[in-house]
């Protein structure tokens, strides 16, 4: 009996230890700086496929650490390499159509010039024919009205001159209205030139177009590194189809790792952008980190329905946004990690140690 109650006396004054124990390092910590907990994180980029073709090669591992522009995954580039060839043939073609439509338009043009020549030279033609067709004329008149003085012979000659002359002159006429009507064909014909050369031009612009999206296509085939940085997980095997939009790789970039922590209502006011903070892992608990505030947020997380009393509004914690001054790879994404604002003690020192 004695011996229990010994016992029970022992373990009575070991939970009492642990209590005080706890209440002081509360105390403490209440009255520490403002702080709390978080997970440290890194920049994650995911890399997406942009077409629907299976995996030729994968050229890197997960964990692997890879520079900005390595090459990850290449996929099956058989249908974009044949639409990229299909679609130069396409441009050459195009290329093609446009120097025969502009050597056409050129060579409408230079008819055109032509037949308006001719209609011209036909109207000077006309012009002739008139004066001289009215000159026979009056000469076939004058030897009319002679009468005796004359010969009936020079009359017939003069009379068949006016005659000649006159249907001379109705088939130039004929002729230039023709030439006039060939004139306007002609120019409606360069204007028909013009815009199939015109055409031509557009259909190069629309093949160049095509030509630059089937780059994008091939070039697509191989996914490379957008930052540099860990790769995290790799998705897909060879041989196995990636979807537009499907993750392939994803990246981490743990040069600059961050990390977000909570303060309650009360201590919001301790908190700025700029400010100095510090961080500690238990990975490294002889070692401190230095750190800066980055983002306060401006609304409350975890708030409860209704604000109506004190503890209601100590139960208000906004999230604290740190970027962790830490060489890399040292802190990996996911370590827990606890952040005090303030610079810490002797930080200069403590961020040159190994």
């Amino acid at each position: 009996m004695r011996r229990a109650v010994v016992l029970f006396g022992v373990l009575v004054g070991v939970l009492g230890a642990l209590l005080g124990f706890r209440i002081l390092k509360d105390r403490r910590a209440a009255e520490g700086p403002p702080g709390g907990s978080g997970v440290v994180e890194g920049t994650v980029v995911d890399v997406r496929a942009r077409l629907n073709a299976r995996v030729m090669a994968r050229h890197v591992e997960e964990g692997a650490r890879v520079d900005k522009g390595a090459l990850l995954v290449t996929l099956d580039c058989t249908e974009p390499e044949a639409n990229l060839a299909e679609t130069e043939a396409r441009l050459a073609m195009a290329r093609a159509q446009a120097d025969a439509a502009k050597a056409a338009a050129l060579a409408a043009g230079r008819s055109s010039e032509a037949v308006t020549s001719q209609a011209a030279g036909s109207q000077a033609q006309i012009a002739s024919l008139a004066d001289q067709q009215g000159l026979a004329k009056r000469q076939a008149e004058r030897l009319r009205q002679m009468g005796g003085a004359t010969t009936e012979a020079a009359l017939d000659q003069a009379q068949a001159q006016a005659a000649s002359l006159e249907q001379q002159l109705e088939a130039a006429r004929h002729a230039s209205t023709a030439a006039t009507r060939q004139a306007r064909a002609a120019t409606e014909q360069v204007r028909s030139s013009e815009q199939q050369a015109e055409a031509a031009v557009r259909a190069i612009e629309a093949a160049e177009a095509m030509l630059r999206r089937a780059r994008v296509s091939v070039a697509e085939c191989e996914l490379r590194a957008p930052m540099a940085g860990s790769v995290e997980t790799l998705a897909l095997e060879p041989g196995e189809l990636a979807l537009p939009g499907a993750v392939v790789a994803r990246l981490v970039d743990t040069r600059r790792p961050k990390a977000t922590f909570y303060l309650p209502n009360a201590e919001l006011a301790a908190a700025h952008p700029g400010q100095p903070a510090t961080v500690r892992a238990d990975a490294y608990p002889d070692r401190t980190f230095a750190a800066r505030v980055v983002t306060v947020a401006r609304e409350a997380a975890f708030t409860p329905r209704n604000v109506q009393t004190r503890s209601d509004r100590d139960r208000l914690v906004y999230p604290i946004e740190v970027h962790i001054e830490a060489p890399d790879g040292l802190l990996l994404p996911g370590m827990p990690v606890d952040i005090s604002l303030g610079a810490p003690e002797g930080a200069a020192v403590a961020e040159q140690r190994p």
